[in-house]
């Protein structure tokens, strides 16, 4: 279900704050991904964890959720969303090569949680090009994208 006109936008084009008073609370819960492109090297030098600034896909896994849980602080329109869990999971990619970032969130309340998966993805991202730069300054930070989300009024949705 679309809506005629951006939620965040009052009928003369102001930002809003939506209000979600008056919506049930349901169980929300909404996955994101994205990946990390990196020279073959560079994969190797952090699954193996040998990077002067430590083990990385633990350093950003906790970043991730640390910036899931923040999502409100730094997105202006966001939710403060107390109590929803976070949870990151790194898969490094030979394939790419790098390293395919995906994040779930899990709240039960009023609203959906797809920001929090999202800045938790792009945040780890994020983390792991900092604790690599050193070795390729030329990674790229990819495809960061809601993959699926459930709950509330509208429903279930996938992109896959």
């Amino acid at each position: 279900m679309a809506a005629d006109r951006p939620t965040h936008l009052d009928e003369a084009g102001r930002a809003q704050m939506v209000d979600v008073t008056g919506k049930d609370e349901t169980v929300r819960r909404a996955v994101a991904r994205g990946r990390i492109r990196m020279a073959p090297a560079t994969l190797e030098a952090l699954r193996s964890g040998s990077l002067e600034k430590g083990e990385a896909f633990a350093v950003a896994r906790l970043a991730g959720i640390q910036a899931g849980k923040k999502t409100a602080d730094l997105i202006p329109l966001c939710h403060a969303l107390p109590g929803a869990s976070v949870t990151v999971d790194l898969d490094p990619d030979d394939a790419l090569p790098g390293v395919v970032v995906t994040a779930e969130a899990r709240y039960r309340g009023r609203t959906g949680v797809e920001m929090e998966a999202l800045t938790a993805v792009s945040v780890a991202l994020l983390t792991l090009y900092d604790m690599a730069k050193a070795l390729d300054r030329g990674m790229t930070m990819e495809s960061v994208r809601l993959v699926s989300k459930e709950g509330g009024a509208s429903g279930s949705w996938s992109a896959e």
